[in-house]
């Protein structure tokens, strides 16, 4: 039985550092492929682009709900405000669910809101808490709109 000795000769003082060398250059090298992947793989360009997309037309379909005669500010995925709410978009099974909150001037509250749209950003649902009586009464008469006080 052979025990090694405490003491390295110079070869194997020689191997390690080889092998340190090679061991750095390949996380290097994989690394450095790893972050051009990343940077030159166009999927999630595309896939902010789409997102950035049917936020705007939700923006549009809430608009018209919700004020079509005013303005309205909204915090959404495109302009998110940790201070207001958590907003999403996400894709579903048939479309996108998309969340935030609108208000109608400075001296109105932030109302959360979610959207479902299909993949053509047709309304699905819309769902709102507000509790101005116009909403309230709309959303007796339309089935794709709700509106909680």
């Amino acid at each position: 039985m052979s025990t090694l000795s405490p003491n390295y000769t110079g070869i194997e003082r020689l191997n390690h550092k080889v092998i340190r060398v090679v061991v750095a250059l390949a996380v290097g090298i994989v690394l450095a492929l790893y972050g051009y992947d990343r940077v030159t793989d166009p999927l999630p360009r595309q896939q902010r682009a789409q997102e950035e997309t049917v936020v705007a037309h939700a923006r549009d379909i809430l608009k018209d709900i919700v004020a079509p005669n005013s303005a309205l500010q909204f915090v959404d995925p495109m302009r998110p405000d940790r201070k207001i709410g958590k907003v999403y978009i996400y894709p579903s099974d048939d479309g996108w669910e998309v969340s935030g909150h609108y208000r109608r001037g400075e001296q109105d509250i932030w109302h959360p809101w979610l959207m479902s749209v299909d993949s053509s950003v047709q309304l699905q649902k819309l769902s709102v808490r507000d509790k101005d009586p116009q909403l309230i009464a709309l959303a007796a008469e339309n089935p794709l709109f709700s509106a909680t006080p």
